[in-house]
């Protein structure tokens, strides 16, 4: 693990070795400190410490779709891994038409081409008017962020080219991304923003640590009737402050990164 990262696990155990036999929150049990915590890099997470992951996954062939990932919350970048190995990027299209084939059988029962026997409502759907989501001008370079491969963590980097080289639509009914280009589609990178608290090893930056203490405490004696008003309020106001701090720590971490990669990038012009 990162060293800029903390392991949830080790946060919780520290949070109830530390509590004392007078503090307000001491007769919580394990399961519920570890499920505030949980709920903290969650809330967290999707306001300033976002995660952002890159996964390969393979295309069901049979209807062009993909499995979204458990941890799935919103879509950054997808891309089709070309016959070449190159990745291409795949433009999104909320209106792609993706109908289903339907067949009713002697006894009159109707089955989709999922083969769930159910029409669900987003198995038909018809292109509206509008906007087609057609070829729009990208950079010539771009990059998928936190890609996993081979348990190492590292950077994987797409073909330029500036124009969207297929596209898809997320459907989160059935969970998946269902997509559209030619019949060669037979793997999809996609970077994302990550639910940690649905990870297998959940963790928080070590800059929001403090923050996510606060914030258990906080939520443990929200809700107790046995905790003075005043003990509330200052967990309240701890954790906002904390939480103010760690936003800003995260934002410099940033700003530093954008112009470590401009100074990287940034040619000299020749001069006179």
């Amino acid at each position: 693990m990162a060293r800029n990262y903390v392991p949830l696990s080790q946060v919780v155990d520290d949070f109830i070795i530390t509590l004392e036999s007078d503090d307000y929150a001491n007769t919580a049990s394990d399961n519920i400190v570890r499920t505030y915590a949980l709920r903290g890099i969650r809330e967290m997470g999707f306001d300033f410490l976002k995660v952002i992951r890159s996964l390969k996954l393979s295309v069901d062939t049979s209807n062009n779709t993909v499995t979204l990932p458990d941890d799935y919350v919103d879509w950054t970048k997808v891309g089709v891994v070309g016959s070449d190995g190159l990745i291409y990027v795949l433009g999104e299209n909320k209106n792609l038409n993706y109908s289903q084939i339907y067949t009713t059988d002697a006894a009159g029962n109707t089955s989709d081409s999922d083969g769930d026997g159910l029409l669900d409502r987003e198995d038909s759907k018809s292109a509206t008017s509008g906007n087609a989501g057609g070829a729009t001008t990208l950079s010539d370079s771009y990059s998928f962020n936190n890609y996993l491969h081979n348990n190492d963590i590292g950077t994987l980097y797409g073909a330029g080219g500036g124009n969207y080289h297929g596209e898809f639509r997320v459907n989160l009914d059935q969970n998946r991304l269902e997509l559209k280009g030619n019949n060669s589609m037979s793997q999809v990178v996609i970077e994302y923003v990550a639910d940690e608290g649905r990870a297998t090893n959940p963790r928080v930056h070590a800059y929001a640590e403090e923050a996510l203490r606060s914030y258990m405490y906080y939520k443990l004696v929200e809700r107790k009737s046995s905790v003075p008003a005043g003990e509330k309020a200052r967990a309240r106001a701890e954790y906002y402050n904390e939480r103010r701090k760690a936003n800003a720590r995260m934002k410099s971490v940033t700003k530093e990164e954008i112009l470590k990669t401009i100074r990287k990038n940034f040619k000299q012009a020749p001069k006179r």
